[in-house]
């Protein structure tokens, strides 16, 4: 479902996802640094933006909110 999103999304917003499996050292490091106590966890620029299953709503506003930073 998360994966759907971030690809439906991605054609109106200007954004790149990488897919880290949990279940790789990798995956594991990351999700303990940003604090993913399930999947599928969604870090933006590096950050927790949430975990678990995401709200399509909040995803908006938070890419709103950065391309309005990167316009001005």
């Amino acid at each position: 479902m998360a994966k759907e999103m971030l690809d439906r999304l991605s054609s109106e917003y200007p954004f790149s996802v990488s897919v880290i499996d949990l279940n790789t050292p990798a995956g594991q490091e990351i999700a303990l640094q940003a604090g993913v106590l399930f999947p599928p966890g969604i870090l933006i620029d590096g950050k927790p933006f949430s975990y678990g299953r995401p709200s399509e709503k909040k995803f908006r506003r938070e890419l709103e909110r950065a391309n309005a930073i990167a316009s001005s």
